[in-house]
């Protein structure tokens, strides 16, 4: 048995198997709902059923509360149609949905770029390119059927000369995955990935100046970003916020030193929060998301990309529209959301 998921204002629809998640089935078909963790933590894939009845599966009541539900929103990750459903959805794209793929990737080199961040690139099958959008993340298959997700840190151009990904990788001690990364990873070693998931990435057709921010390794995907806008000629103006507790944590500091030196259009503002005497540090000190609205009164007229933490994330979401004017719909987010912000879900 299927049902019929219409999807409005575009008209566009896809069948889902019984008890299959409604994103999963977007997905299988190349529709391109927005989402981010896939697992009802983050709420990114939020919106709102107007016909029909769905079932929800667990999910964090910060993703999807109970009132919202009452409301008719549903979380598309984690919701099954019992009926044929209309969605309203602001964003359901065909061309930008690439298709998603499994295959097995060599590890060519492990950087310790920080005490707990590890940068490793990826190569892919031979004459082979991972077809992504600058943003967008991949998921390392667990022998044991986990999965950990992590963004690419290159765009896509990148992979012209080199056949492969680089991602950033910060350690969570404990973590089956992350232990292993700072541990036993070794050059050569085999893994397999599928991708590209997430529907974090630029929307080229506006031309609205930009607020990026990140925290931590939220930087990886606004990299490929900056990349990407750096090669398509993209100038619009942009400003990255990226934020750390430390100096240390802001791990590619002189890479973003040098893309502002390269890119007129582009500014950069770091922010740390927990500066200790022995770093010597000058510059900007606080939470990074209330840099942000220190400097910018209005954001009416902007577009935020937003990367890190959840609460970061959320933060910035819920007081730029409310202090700032920041329209709903122009705030894009990819909320970091470990293992253990998915069990709190369970």
């Amino acid at each position: 048995m299927s049902f019929n998921v219409s999807v409005l204002p575009s008209g566009r629809s896809f069948s889902a198997n019984a008890g299959e998640p409604l994103l999963a089935a977007a997905i299988r078909q190349g529709i391109g709902l927005p989402y981010g963790c896939k697992d009802g933590a983050c709420g990114s894939c939020k919106c709102k059923k107007l016909e029909g009845t769905v079932t929800h599966g667990t999910h964090q009541l910060k993703a999807l509360s109970a009132e919202e539900e009452a409301n008719g929103f549903i979380l598309t990750c984690c919701g099954v149609a019992q009926s044929d459903v209309v969605l309203e959805s602001r964003q359901v794209t065909d061309e930008s949905a690439f298709p998603v793929r499994k295959m097995p990737v060599r590890v060519t080199s492990l950087v310790r770029a920080s005490p707990d961040v590890m940068i490793i690139r990826l190569q892919l099958p031979a004459s082979d390119m991972l077809k992504y959008h600058a943003g967008q993340y991949v998921e390392f298959l667990l022998r044991d059927g986990d999965r950990r997700s992590y963004s690419m840190a290159n765009a896509p151009h990148t992979q012209v000369e080199a056949p492969g990904v680089e991602l950033h990788i910060r350690h969570m001690p404990g973590g089956k995955f992350t232990d292993h990364v700072f541990g036993a990873m070794k050059e050569k070693e085999i893994q397999r990935i599928e991708g590209p998931y997430g529907s974090f990435f630029l929307r080229e057709d506006s031309d609205k100046p930009l607020v990026l921010l990140a925290s931590g390794t939220g930087f990886a995907p606004l990299k490929a970003l900056i990349e990407h806008m750096q090669y398509k000629g993209i100038t619009r103006p942009a400003v990255l916020y990226w934020g750390g507790r430390r100096p240390a944590d802001l791990y590619m500091n002189d890479w973003m030193l040098a893309k502002v030196a390269e890119m007129p259009s582009l500014r950069y503002i770091p922010v740390i929060s927990d500066a200790l005497p022995e770093d010597q540090w000058s510059g900007r000190t606080g939470f990074v998301h209330k840099a942000v609205l220190e400097d910018f009164a209005d954001l009416s007229g902007h577009q935020v990309y937003a990367c890190g933490a959840p609460i970061v994330v959320e933060s910035a979401r819920d007081e730029y529209s409310a202090l700032a004017g920041l329209p709903a719909e122009e705030f894009f987010a990819d909320s970091f959301t470990s293992e253990a912000d998915k069990v709190k879900a369970a």
